[in-house]
């Protein structure tokens, strides 16, 4: 059913309204949230408070148990509509100990994790994201009835990737069926990054690079820290192999921006016994997914080779594909007129790619869509350089300990939801609508 114009700047201005109308509601489930972090596949307390929310509101369906404590709350709205738009934020923590100051930071240990025990804490934002979402769906759902079609309120576990031997991300939520009935027609989300609070940043195609987990293990013989000549030591080649990551870049073409990370080292014995193995673990990622083939045969091969100059072996399993953001240039044109509108044009800022990954790659892929960053520190741009702004709270990156997110972006982040939806559903945002005679103008 087409709207006009007007019909549509009426939808606009109740989403503001209700929206302002939530807003101590979107800061007490973010200080909840924050203050009761849970890891990845782990997300048990979160996903019920959720669904405990979403079941209030009383949508059409909440589907809880999605590939692990996934999240799909069903609003069908009350005009006729073909078109289905699917709302996603990620709900998981992190295994950092936090050092923001606020007076909600979490002081959560995880005793029973994989490898742990582990601090938690909401230091990627996906606390504000989760809080965002759960606006939204209540925003909408008080305008059901001015609604055609269908949305989806997607609320995704382990995005920060499950336990190596587990399953769980975006990947198992495409695949299931909680997820494709209806199936959507655009996925869209966003991030809080350090960009100055409010400012909403994109890029036009691989905004996030491509991404695998890489578990390097080293072998030797176990002997006595008094005899190394007894046995086979597997540290000095997994220290070799350490270094050696940092010059893999030199193996393809400078242009392509690659990095390889080691983020652990993982022995067995004490400080007194060269133990028979060490574990390497770490990441590639590669903005130009074409790179990662290229990258993965190097690290390979040069663990096997040091290792065997030592008299060791390597064996080396790369694990958690998970694809780059892509925001197609049909996509891009078609939401930016909505993205500018809530925020201002002057506040929708073009950025520069990244090497950070963010699996939500895998609904975009699927379905169409777009990925944004919305800023939420103390940060500005001078000459078009972005800085802390001097005398406030300054910049700290996603995952450092510091990290934070000013209260003020969660408002933002609903409005932006809710209007991708609303213009989504009454087909503002419509690629095939975008007239491409030549490159978009973004």
């Amino acid at each position: 059913m087409s709207r006009t114009v007007a019909d549509v700047e009426s939808l606009w201005e109740a989403v503001d309204r209700h929206t302002a109308a939530i807003g101590s509601k979107l800061v007490g489930w973010r200080h909840h949230l924050h203050a009761h972090p849970e890891l990845p596949n782990r997300e048990r307390d979160t996903a019920a408070l959720i669904a405990r929310h979403l079941c209030s509101l009383n949508l059409d369906e909440v589907r809880t148990g999605v590939a692990g404590y996934g999240v799909v709350g069903v609003l069908r709205g009350g005009l006729p509509g073909d078109r289905v738009v699917a709302l996603r934020a990620d709900v998981d923590a992190l295994p950092v100990r936090e050092d923001s100051g606020v007076d909600f930071a979490s002081t959560v240990i995880d005793e029973d994790y994989p490898g742990g025990p582990f601090p938690v804490a909401h230091v990627c934002g996906h606390d504000c994201h989760t809080a965002m979402l759960m606006g939204a769906a209540e925003v909408l759902s008080d305008l059901r009835s001015e609604l055609p079609g269908t949305v989806l309120f997607v609320f995704q576990p382990a995005e920060e990737g499950p336990p190596v031997d587990e399953d769980g991300g975006a990947r198992a939520m495409v695949a299931s069926p909680a997820l494709l009935d209806p199936a959507p027609t655009m996925v869209f989300g966003l991030h809080v990054v350090p960009l100055p609070t409010g400012i909403v940043g994109y890029r036009v195609g691989h905004q996030y690079a491509a991404s695998c987990l890489v578990r390097i293990t080293v072998r030797g013989q176990q002997t006595h820290g008094s005899t190394p000549w007894l046995g086979v030591d597997p540290m000095p080649p997994a220290a070799d192999i350490v270094s050696a990551c940092g010059q893999i870049y030199r193996q393809v073409p400078a242009a392509s921006p690659i990095t390889v990370s080691i983020g652990h080292v993982e022995d067995v014995g004490r400080f007194n016994v060269i133990g028979d193995s060490v574990t390497l673990w770490g990441t590639v990622r590669c903005l130009d997914p074409r790179d990662m083939d290229t990258v993965r045969d190097h690290l390979a091969r040069t663990a096997e080779h040091m290792a065997r100059a030592h008299g060791c072996t390597a064996k080396v399993d790369f694990l958690q594909d998970v694809p780059p953001v892509d925001n197609t240039p049909a996509w891009t044109a078609a939401t930016l007129p909505t993205l500018r509108r809530v925020v201002g044009e002057e506040r929708v800022k073009r950025t520069d790619a990244t090497l950070g990954y963010d699996d939500v790659s895998e609904f975009v892929n699927a379905f169409g869509g777009v990925y944004v960053m919305l800023g939420c520190q103390d940060t500005e741009y001078v000459d078009g350089v972005l800085r802390a702004i001097p005398g406030q709270r300054g910049a700290a990156a996603n995952h450092n300990p510091g990290f934070y997110a000013d209260d003020s972006i969660l408002a933002t982040g609903t409005r932006l939801h809710a209007n991708v939806a609303v213009d989504h559903l009454t087909g503002r945002i419509d690629p095939a609508l975008v007239e491409q005679p030549g490159p978009p103008a973004f």
